[in-house]
């Protein structure tokens, strides 16, 4: 495993994460092999001459042992603590040229990556609303309160939201960045990120010290929808990371959530379209989220109705009898039915069993109606 890790250690300081000819490489020769080959450049292929300009830079052993005196770890296939949904991006279409499983995971921080496979990604827009950022850490407290882990970006916005929200509730969270863990991004997020590094983990495929590049963060996202059940989108513009995130869900067959937001914010526009396509599930509460990320059976929401209220168990006869007693100024027998449609008889018949259960009071006056008739009442 010495070997196997200083190589992959190697590779992901002279390769680019996310680079499906590293994962084919790897995937077919074995980590060592191919960083031989790229030493001895042989092939001379286009992988041999991308890397040769980092080769004078490549220091296995000190970037290792420099990472464990920082308390930073560096996990690999193979490894106990490996989160085995990471090997699905091997099976998974490309997206924007990229995909394959990451070389290793450099990690700050005490929790276990074999202990969040029940995680859920909350990810969104990083010019978020108020709205945005209240459903989002709403539903990463609820999560986190369910003991599900919260996995996001750290970015602004709704990723900040997300790993607050988690963070609120005591529950675990990770941050899955575009650079090096030693790093600060956002740099205004620096007590954030060194918060969770003491009680989650902070982690990155790419090597210490690496800066954030655009193609870094497309790369990452296939991270973060890896490493969960499911992913909830939070606000998306219609050109946004975080849809990236949610296509890498779907394609490693992992649920899509949306959560959805006025119909004239454009920081929603792309979450819209997901649901109204029925590329993302609609999601309002930490219950609908946990439906469709458990197993079968498991978190089973009700059906939201408006709660039971008196008049609502009658019959039609009765309803229609209640409905044509007066409430303030009573009124007769004869009144009532015509006003009901319904014989002499059956009217008697109906406001008597209407005065039994409380909802009509009968005085010399005649008939009125009891403001019960329209109080909630338990469920059965």
């Amino acid at each position: 495993m010495s070997d196997e890790r200083h190589a992959r250690a190697a590779l992901s300081r002279l390769t680019e994460p996310g680079d499906p000819r590293v994962a084919a490489a790897v995937a077919r020769a074995g980590a060592p092999v191919l960083l031989q080959e790229l030493l001895a450049e042989q092939g001379r292929d286009t992988l041999d001459l991308d890397v040769e300009p980092r080769l004078g830079r490549l220091d296995p052993e000190r970037e290792l042992a420099d990472a464990a005196r920082s308390g930073i770890r560096f996990v690999v296939p193979g490894d106990e603590e490996w989160p085995t949904g990471l090997d699905d991006l091997a099976h998974a279409p490309t997206v924007h040229e990229m995909g394959g499983p990451p070389l290793g995971l450099w990690v700050r921080g005490p929790l276990r990556l074999d202990e969040i496979a029940e995680s859920v990604a909350v990810v969104g827009s990083r010019s978020a609303t108020t709205y945005g950022e209240g459903v989002a850490r709403e539903i990463a407290a609820g999560l986190a309160r369910a003991a599900m882990t919260v996995v996001s970006g750290a970015a602004f916005g709704i990723d900040q939201a997300a790993h607050r929200g988690a963070l609120a509730a005591d529950g675990p969270t990770v941050a899955v960045l575009a650079c090096g863990v030693d790093r600060v991004y956002p740099a205004a997020h620096r007590d954030l990120l060194e918060h969770i590094a003491t009680v989650g983990a902070v982690m990155s495929e790419l090597p210490l010290g690496c800066a954030p590049l655009r193609m870094r963060f497309l790369a990452r996202n296939r991270i973060i929808a890896a490493l969960t059940r499911g992913t909830v989108v939070v606000e998306a513009a219609l050109r946004s990371g975080a849809l990236n995130t949610a296509t890498w869900a779907d394609g490693l067959s992992r649920p899509v959530m949306g959560v959805p937001g006025p119909v004239s914010s454009a920081p929603s526009q792309g979450v819209h379209h997901r649901i109204r396509t029925g590329a993302a599930s609609l999601v309002t509460s930490p219950a609908d989220v946990l439906e469709l990320v458990s197993g079968l059976g498991e978190h089973l929401t009700e059906v939201p109705r408006e709660p039971a209220r008196a008049r609502d168990r009658l019959s039609g006869r009765h309803r229609q009898v209640l409905e044509a007693v007066p409430l303030r100024h009573p009124a007769g027998l004869r009144a009532i039915a015509a006003t009901a449609g319904i014989s002499l008889l059956a009217t008697q018949s109906a406001l008597t069993y209407l005065a039994d259960r409380g909802l009509v009071a009968e005085s010399a006056a005649g008939w009125r109606l009891e403001r019960s008739a329209d109080a909630e009442v338990p469920e059965a």
